[in-house]
């Protein structure tokens, strides 16, 4: 059985049982569909038509049935062909991203506007929630790629870092704390502090750091987005503790930022996919766009490695940027 002779079958029974009208809307000969159709009948040991001297005249029952799975294995090959044309074409596809509301709105889309000028046929789609439901869109397929500010405790994705970062002070214009060259730990424990909500890196180093120190930070505000943390700044409720990315210079000149890396460690911000993912090449030159170190062999290399403990030797020479 071949797929040129399913195919000859169907199109015969859209043309009305016509050999010719067949022949000539796939530009092939008359005699050649009819071997072909003879060829698969004797194949099958049945009629799938009924003739009349040398034309076909109606479809056998069980040809009706062979006729509608004909169609539907057709339809796949169809799909076939069209997933090869579309993974072929580099410059063509889409790409789904998972991350945080901080990435998408202040470190993604310089990245994005770059990118989209050497890929413009490339669809790019974000979904937005905190790392675990970015690690879990992942970890499921539902998206390609994760970004997020700290690493997903997942060995079913390769994660791979991109750069460091730390967080910053934000406070109004005149507010006490814009006296101090630095901000001391017991100093902004004597404010009420509007931050991030448990279960995102910014949050956990400050709970880590009070916690070590001893000291209860009074938070008085906790949110997922830092535009609205800025909001409830600017209503005078806090102090923010929010990552230093997030800060605008310009649409935030209203607020004082204050460097806060004598208080907290730099965390490291990851891009996670899974170990199955099937990389094209617009791909690879999205996660070299925002993170130049990570090459599409290094890449490569990665995903190749059993869990997450091999991707740290592989890359561990590797000295990361600080945004």
């Amino acid at each position: 059985m071949k797929l040129q002779q399913l195919k000859y079958i169907y199109e015969v029974s859209k043309h009305d049982l016509n050999v010719s009208a067949t022949a000539e809307s796939l530009f092939t000969s008359q005699p050649g569909i009819s071997k072909q159709i003879r060829l698969l009948e004797d194949e099958l040991g049945i009629q799938i038509f009924v003739r009349s001297g040398k034309h076909l005249t109606t479809i056998t029952p069980p040809g009706k049935l062979i006729l509608n799975i004909a169609e539907q294995i057709l339809n796949q090959a169809g799909q076939i062909s069209t997933i090869a044309k579309e993974f072929s074409n580099h410059k063509e596809g889409k790409l789904s991203i998972a991350t945080t509301n901080t990435q998408a709105r202040y470190d993604l889309p310089s990245i994005i506007e770059s990118y989209n000028q050497v890929y413009p046929k490339v669809i790019l789609q974000m979904h937005q929630g905190s790392p675990a439901q970015i690690a879990e869109f992942a970890i499921k397929g539902e998206v390609d790629f994760a970004v997020a500010t700290e690493p997903f405790d997942s060995n079913d994705l390769v994660m791979l870092p991109c750069y460091r970062w730390n967080r910053c002070i934000l406070v109004p214009k005149g507010h006490e704390l814009t006296k101090r060259n630095t901000v001391a730990l017991d100093e902004l424990a004597n404010h009420p502090l509007i931050t991030y909500v448990k279960g995102f890196a910014e949050r956990t180093e400050l709970d880590r750091v009070f916690q070590e120190a001893k000291l209860a930070p009074s938070i008085v505000f906790a949110a997922t987005d830092a535009d609205v943390i800025k909001t409830y700044v600017r209503l005078g409720m806090g102090v923010a503790v929010i990552s230093s990315m997030a800060y605008d210079p310009i649409l935030d000149a209203d607020l004082v930022m204050m460097d806060a890396r004598n208080l907290f460690q730099d965390d490291i911000a990851y891009i996670g996919f899974t170990r199955t993912l099937y990389f094209r090449q617009y791909m690879y030159d999205f996660i070299e766009s925002l993170a130049p170190h990570l090459t599409t062999e290094l890449i490569q290399q990665a995903q190749a490695t059993k869990n997450n403990d091999a991707v740290v030797k592989l890359l561990q020479d590797i000295e990361l940027p600080f945004r």
